[in-house]
């Protein structure tokens, strides 16, 4: 809005233009009038709407260390150091002052007095003196020889008008109107300051060097433009990225909460399928207890009554009564007596839910948590592995034990409470340390490493019970064995030169020797063992002979 005589500016000291003010606290207050009527006025009114603040010093700044006082804009929060002649000194924007009055007109002059009198309210304006008359100065103005036939207008015919500024008087010689410019001092000047202070500067009409200066300031206004126009752009872009942000903002916030309501929904869907499974083997398991538990009742009635009959027979009936019952007796009993009936629930409370395993999809979401009533059942569970019955000291033997069900279904999940010991027969208190794995699929890896060859007890339980194969004995041989033939390619000089040795290839040597040749068929055609038939000359012998085996037994490879 126009700046109106009751705006209020807000002053702070700082110690230097460049420091942060510290205004706050420290604030003075100034009317608008009050700095009208020092001939001084902050930068504001239009070009303070339009952005374009630009208050200047008449004076050089003091070259002083006394704290200089500042004015702080109140559109751009920008800091305006106060010259050495304090508000007096600041430059007036006359463009403002009359923006101020025509406001002033536009509000049928209430606020406005007279210049001259300074008492009445203003009716009429000299437009050759530019002055704001009462009806009493007016008069008076028309009597005036000089100003008899200057032009007077209404106040009210003023309001359509864009400009109807006083004229600009100098600060120095208020009697005086600014008409020339001083090139060196850079600023307005009077015909008093001409004669004076300005006596021997360059000094010329104001309409005489508009056009230089104009043309400076136009060209600096013209490379300042784009500057506009850029950060227009600019926060044009920065508005349509932000409405851009909304948007896909609210965008993802309704992908989130469609997923959140479909996922919500899916899982209480999956709740309430778990909930009605749980229902379900409840009334299974207890349909099954209530069987047996009437088979039970049925089969124990039959025993008592079976037994109450038999020992009253025999208490209270005679040595015939006896005999002639006797057969129906035995059969009954006997037959009672191959009834098969487990001690034991066929049942278990054996419910469990497993959170972290996952359930498949539901309305196109991966869910999680299964129930499961499976329960491992020890007599069924397998050992697998190379290594169950085999092992080489200092190094580490493998199997895996796969735990299932009673009905011989794998468990498909881990969790079992699972035993292993290791233990010399030799040297039963110094058991091998094992390692169980589970792999949380129903299996588990064991591991151990023995460290004295010999025949090793390994027992594997399940919940405090033996595993089917469980116990079972362990060889464990030394980490190397060595080769007790020779290492060639010739079986007869393998054999120590026995002309008796047999290739398992079948060939036989130049001169009718049953030992192989080099390079027909069946041959290796590279160096091997002669006891094992192994090519790599620093390996381990697998020949099960034996080092005291005849020569003539001894076997290559058969290929």
């Amino acid at each position: 809005m126009p700046l109106t005589p009751g705006l209020t500016l807000f002053l702070f000291r700082g110690p230097s233009p460049q420091a942060a003010p510290p205004w706050r606290g420290q604030e003075k207050m100034w009317n608008f009038q009050s700095l009208l009527d020092a001939g001084g006025v902050a930068l504001g009114g239009r070009r303070a709407r339009s952005g374009e603040h630009r208050p200047s010093r008449t004076e050089l700044k003091p070259r002083t260390l006394q704290p200089q006082i500042g004015i702080l804009c109140p559109v751009c929060d920008a800091q305006v150091d106060l010259p050495m002649g304090g508000v007096k000194a600041l430059t007036i924007d006359h463009l403002a002052m009359n923006d101020v009055m025509l406001e002033s007109l536009r509000g049928e002059g209430q606020g406005l007095v007279c210049d001259l009198c300074s008492d009445r309210e203003v009716e009429k304006r000299c437009q050759t003196c530019k002055a704001n008359l009462c009806h009493f100065c007016c008069q008076a103005h028309r009597r005036q020889k000089k100003t008899t036939y200057h032009t007077m207008v209404d106040l009210k015919d003023l309001k359509g008008c864009s400009r109807i500024g006083k004229p600009i008087l100098c600060p120095a010689h208020p009697a005086e109107e600014l008409r020339l410019f001083c090139e060196l001092c850079d600023r307005p000047v009077c015909r008093d300051c001409v004669v004076g202070e300005h006596r021997e500067h360059p000094c010329d009409f104001t309409s005489n060097v508009i056009h230089k200066h104009g043309d400076s300031v136009r060209e600096l206004l013209k490379g300042t433009q784009p500057h506009v126009q850029a950060l227009e752009e600019a926060l044009a872009q920065i508005k349509g990225t932000n409405s851009a942000l909304q948007a896909r903002v609210e965008a993802v916030a309704n992908d989130v909460r469609s997923f959140s309501e479909g996922y919500i929904k899916a899982i209480e869907e999956h709740r309430d399928k778990l909930l009605q499974q749980l229902e379900d083997i409840r009334v299974q398991k207890e349909n099954s207890l209530q069987l047996q538990k009437a088979q039970l009742e049925q089969l124990l009635e039959d025993m008592r009554t079976g037994v109450e009959f038999t020992e009253h027979l025999l208490t209270s009936g005679s040595d015939l009564e006896i005999l002639i019952t006797k057969g129906v007796v035995v059969e009954r009993l006997t037959k009672l007596n191959k009834v098969e009936y487990s001690a034991h629930p066929g049942v278990t409370e054996k419910i469990a839910f497993s959170p972290k395993e996952k359930a498949g999809l539901c309305r196109g979401y991966e869910v999680y948590g299964a129930i499961s009533t499976k329960e491992v059942d020890p007599a069924k569970c397998v050992l697998q592995g190379e290594d169950l019955y085999r092992a080489r000291e200092k190094q580490t033997a493998f199997f895996t034990l796969l735990c299932k069900d009673a009905a011989g279904e794998n468990m498909g999940k881990g969790g079992d409470n699972i035993q292993v010991a290791v233990v010399p027969k030799d040297k039963k208190d110094s058991p091998v340390k094992t390692m169980v794995h589970d792999n949380k699929d129903g299996t588990y890896c064991v591991s151990y490493t023995p460290k004295d060859p010999g025949v090793y007890t390994v027992w594997v339980c399940v919940k405090e019970r033996h595993v089917q194969g469980s116990p079972f004995t362990v060889t464990v041989r030394k980490r190397h064995r060595s080769h007790p033939g020779v290492f060639h390619c010739c079986t007869f000089c393998s054999s120590g030169g026995q002309k008796t040795a047999r290739c398992a290839c079948g060939g036989t040597m130049p001169g009718g020797y049953l030992g192989c040749g080099h390079g027909h068929k069946g041959h290796p055609g590279r160096p091997h063992w002669s006891c094992c038939g192994k090519f790599t000359e620093k390996s381990e012998c697998t020949w099960a002979g034996g080092q005291s085996a005849p020569r003539s037994l001894l076997r290559t490879v058969a290929l």
